[in-house]
């Protein structure tokens, strides 16, 4: 299973960090709120997203 998460959602869900860190995203790159991460189900069990 896959579960995508836009940039504004995980900053919501308090997980922008993570997500950020797991795509290579870097403070200095232009992110917008509508873009979309493709998680697995493990990263989204991890992150908390799913049980």
């Amino acid at each position: 299973m896959k579960i995508i998460i836009t940039q504004g959602e995980a900053v919501k869900k308090g997980i922008w960090n993570k997500v950020s860190k797991s795509f290579g995203v870097k403070e200095e790159d232009e992110v917008w709120e509508n873009e979309q991460f493709i998680l697995t189900e493990e990263q989204a069990r991890e992150y908390g997203l799913i049980r």
